[in-house]
């Protein structure tokens, strides 16, 4: 796992591989004309490169277990529907609105945003107990740095934050 979001755009066909890249991603945005299909089970195999866990966590059992097992392919409302994708636009928009997240994205906190990912990933990874457990302790180095400084100094002086990743 990287250490920074990954946000994706996706139109057209994504079956099998590009569907599980996508899986790997933070952010989802797809065209309306995308479909999407993990269709292993149609050629006597299964998906291997994360499907069967990333769709479990991002979807859920059932409509994983809805689209492994029969190999359908699926549209980008249904993506949307079942929180594969966070965003449906028209054809030719999706990488526009991806770029738009990613640098909102880009104006946080790095080290909120490092710390924040982290977080999220170790509660998947770990579980909740321990991701809870972690909480406080992984927040206290971030207490004293320079961008928790400009976030208050920022929200006190009713400006954009400009934060510097220290």
């Amino acid at each position: 796992r990287v250490a920074k979001p990954i946000v994706v755009a996706a139109r057209g066909v994504c079956f099998t591989a590009a569907l599980e890249l996508m899986l790997a991603a933070d952010v989802r945005i797809a065209a309306e004309d995308a479909r999407f299909g993990q269709i292993e089970v149609k050629r006597g195999i299964y998906a291997v490169g994360g499907a069967t866990i990333r769709f479990v966590q991002n979807i859920g059992w059932g409509n994983t277990m809805r689209y492994l097992l029969t190999g359908d392919e699926f549209d980008a409302r249904e993506a949307h529907r079942m929180g594969l994708v966070q965003e449906v636009t028209a054809p030719g928009e999706e990488f526009a609105a991806a770029l738009a997240i990613a640098e909102r994205i880009a104006r946080q906190a790095p080290l909120g945003v490092r710390a924040t990912l982290a977080s999220a990933r170790l509660a998947l990874a770990e579980g909740e107990a321990e991701a809870a457990r972690r909480l406080l302790p992984d927040l206290q180095p971030l207490m004293g740095s320079d961008d928790v400084k400009e976030g208050v100094a920022s929200f006190l002086e009713r400006r954009e934050a400009n934060f510097v990743g220290r």
